[in-house]
Order: C-alpha cells, then sequence, then structure tokens
C-alpha cells in the first residue's frame, strides 16, 4: 500500500512522499541533475523549496577556485543537518553540516567546474527538507585544476597551519577558522585526492559541538564560518580537522 503524506511550508511547494515521483516538487532553477541530487544526498526525505532558507552566492564565479558561499537556515527552526551541493560539479557534494549545539548556519568556498545551481538543504526536526539555490555562472575549470600550492617547494612545511577570528555583529556571535591545505579534488592529471574531510568543534572538556563533513570540492586553504548561539556560554572551544590522509589539525580558541 502506497503512503501518502501532504508537507506544505512557507514559500514552499508541496511534496507527496512515496515511490511515486509525479508529485515530487518542480525544481524553479531547472536543473536536470535534481532527481539525481535528491536521491543521493537528502535521503528520499519529504522536501520544499523554501525561501525561509537563505544561500547567498555570486550571480558569477570571479575565480573558479574560490566561490565564496553562505547558508542560514535559522528561520525555520532547529536544524538537524544542512547539506551544500553543486549539481552540475563532477564532484557535486560540497559539504555536510550537523550544527548540534551551533546555530544552522556555515560559510565556506567551494570550486566550480562550470555553471551550475548551486543548492542547501536543511533538515528540520521533523526530518521534512527545507531547499534554497540558485545558479552561479563561470567559466570553469576550478574542480580540475591543480591546488596553488603545488606550484611551491615548501606547502607540506605549512600544512595544518591555522587561523581563528572571532566577530559579533548585531549581537550574532560568529567563529571564523581557517586551514592551510591544498584540498586536492584528485581531478588534475598526476595529483591524488587529498583534502581535509572532517570538521568537528568541542568544548575544551570533549563534549561535541556540531560536526562538519567537508569533500574534494571545498576550496584551497579552507575558510568555515560558523555562528556560536548567545546562549551557549563557553570560556573556548577546541576545532579539530581531519584529512583523507589521517593528518590532524588541532585550532584552540579563546571566546
Amino acid at each position: 500500500m502506497m503512503t501518502r503524506r501532504l508537507v506544505l511550508g512557507a514559500g514552499a511547494a508541496a511534496l507527496i512522499c512515496g515511490p511515486a515521483r509525479a508529485a515530487d516538487p518542480v525544481d524553479p532553477l531547472q536543473s536536470i541533475s535534481w532527481a539525481d541530487m535528491r536521491d543521493q544526498f537528502l535521503e528520499g526525505g519529504p522536501v520544499v523549496f523554501d525561501d525561509r532558507v537563505v544561500l547567498s552566492a555570486p550571480d558569477a564565479a570571479e575565480d573558479a577556485l574560490q566561490v565564496p558561499f553562505l547558508a542560514d537556515a535559522g528561520a525555520i527552526g532547529p536544524v538537524t543537518r544542512m547539506v551544500v551541493f553543486a549539481d552540475l560539479n563532477p564532484i557535486p557534494l560540497i559539504l555536510d553540516y550537523r550544527p548540534g549545539a551551533l546555530a544552522p548556519l556555515i560559510a565556506a568556498r567551494f570550486k566550480i567546474q562550470q555553471a551550475t545551481p548551486l543548492r542547501i538543504a536543511a533538515r528540520d526536526a521533523q526530518g521534512l527538507w527545507h531547499v534554497a539555490g540558485q545558479w552561479v555562472d563561470a567559466m570553469g575549470g576550478g574542480c580540475t585544476a591543480p591546488a596553488l600550492a603545488h606550484g611551491t617547494d615548501d606547502w607540506t612545511a605549512h600544512l595544518g597551519e591555522s587561523e581563528a577570528r572571532l566577530f559579533d555583529r548585531a549581537g550574532r556571535r560568529r567563529l571564523r577558522v581557517s586551514f592551510r591545505h591544498p584540498m586536492d579534488t584528485g581531478l588534475a592529471n598526476g595529483i591524488p585526492a587529498f583534502y581535509i574531510e572532517r570538521v568537528e568543534l568541542e568544548t575544551p572538556d570533549g563534549r561535541r559541538l556540531g560536526d562538519l563533513a567537508t569533500f574534494e570540492p571545498v576550496a584551497e586553504n579552507p575558510l568555515f564560518t560558523v555562528e556560536i548561539p548567545a546562549a551557549l556560554e563557553l570560556p573556548g572551544l577546541v576545532v579539530r580537522a581531519r584529512d583523507n590522509n589521517g593528518n590532524i589539525f588541532r585550532r584552540q580558541v579563546a571566546l
């Protein structure tokens, strides 16, 4: 027996869940890859396109190796997971953020191969995915170009070096942290995939605050921004990163 469920949301399309695909919401970006992206990254869960989810990114990429974006799902209430992907990149998945005790906001930079829809999907506490997106135009080539680090002889000596800064804007406290890393996609000739695959944020005593899985399209020398809720009173936190070769990098931040 087919199970049907009707979901409505602000600025959203209705979706009937179940084996049938005819009632899926119409993709406002008209991407030929949307159905595949939904199946791969949203686990077949119910979906609405929701203008309460904010995605900020340039309309056109000035640098295919460093395209900034910010995703903010705070307006939909508690969020368990945020997934960012680019439909037409050769490796679409950019990051998968589980904010935990942190606010549902993430900013980073990614590599773009060609003009593509960029998406943010935020899953609420009931399991509904709220999706926003926009087209980003580009000359392309960012995913198949070698990292700039390979043009220097000493890049390995600086691997994992980090910086962190705190910002307080209109009562919203944000942490920006960066790591020196080539973030190789494995698509450049002769250069294997080598990238940070996990970033964890913890209290000084080891309690997990948030967890970020990162993938090959994240830009070289990745720069991540997260938001710390005002109610979360901490003396500091620890940012721990691990790459796919098992290297571990750690940054302690005083709050």
